[in-house]
Parts: C-alpha cells; structure tokens; sequence
C-alpha cells in the first residue's frame, strides 16, 4: 500500500484553482498538470508499507493531539527548486506554527515504526504541475509576471487523514482509511 497523511482543501479552493490553472493548461504544453480534485497538503509521505501495518501508523497517528484547529490561506505560486530550473510549479499555502508543528508531530510519532524522517524541511504547497522538461516554462513565467495577486481562499482545519494512493495510468486515485480530530481546548 501506497500511503500518505494529510490535510483536505475545501471544495471553494478546488474550483478557485480549477479556474486559474484552467488558463495556463490550455496554452502551455510541457508541464504535466496535476489534477485538481485529486490535491491536498501533504503532512508527510509514507510511501509502500505492508497493509498489516496500517493499524500500528493508525494508533501512532492517533495519539497526536493538536490543540485548536488549524487556519489556511492558499495564496501565490511557485517553483521548487528554483523558478530557471524547477521540477514543480505550486501554489503556496501560509499557516501559522500550528501546521509545520502538526506535520513534526507525524514525522515523530512514525520515526519509532521505522519510517524515515523527510529530508527536507516542511514546506507546506499544492503540487500544480511536473516538469519534464523546459518546454513551456517560459511562456508560464511570462503569463504568471503578469497576473494579479493570487488568492485561492482560506479553510480552518479540524482533522488529518492517512490516505492510501493508488497510482493509475488516469491519475493517483486516493483512499481515506483513517480520519484524526483536533480535540478543541486540548494543547498537549
């Protein structure tokens, strides 16, 4: 089984994006563009794990309690690494401590399960697109220099989810096999 934890985006987010990127992906040719309904903000990727193991991740997952809800803006794009040589195009997410501290507490309660710790520090995006090659970056450079301030839309999150992904030659197609709630009032 192919597994991840993360947060959903609200359906207004999905439609605010659905409709931006609607502009590039007609025009530009090169990027592999994601698919919208299948997005969400990654806490941590597990990767192939034996399905006899997903009650002791849904246990460890389980015990992490996060105090209050957890606020979202989806806001501005980008490139990872770097926009003259990138591999993904993005839109941003800001949060307050609240989620790079929810996604520490994944990274440490499946540290002892035996998954690794990310290489990389937490930084919280949606996954736009993939690029194979240069072919259509500069032509969405030039039409991302000229747009407007980009603003998806906001959510207050109340839980995270382990998800199974299934990769299908339409798309990954995901399965939410467990759902973790925030207990309000509770800072532990």
């Amino acid at each position: 089984m192919r597994l991840f934890v993360a947060l959903d985006i609200p359906e207004e987010v999905r439609r605010a994006l659905t409709e931006w990127v609607a502009r590039f992906r007609e025009s530009i040719r090169g990027p592999r563009w994601t698919r919208i309904e299948g997005l969400h903000v990654t806490l941590k990727f597990i990767g192939e794990t034996p399905s006899e193991r997903v009650d002791e991740i849904r246990a460890a997952l389980a015990s992490i309690h996060q105090g209050a809800p957890i606020e979202l803006r989806f806001r501005g794009a980008g490139f990872f690494p770097n926009e003259r040589h990138p591999r993904v195009f993005w839109a941003g997410i800001e949060s307050g401590p609240e989620l790079a501290a929810l996604a520490e507490s994944v990274e440490r309660q499946l540290v002892p399960l035996g998954f690794p710790r990310e290489a990389r520090a937490f930084q919280p995006h949606l996954t736009l697109a993939r690029f194979p090659s240069s072919e259509g970056l500069q032509q969405l450079r030039e039409k991302l220099a000229g747009a407007a301030p980009i603003e998806f839309g906001a959510s207050r999150e109340r839980q995270f989810h382990l998800y199974q992904s299934v990769l299908k030659p339409g798309g990954s197609e995901y399965t939410r096999l467990a759902s973790f709630d925030f207990p309000e009032g509770d800072s532990r």
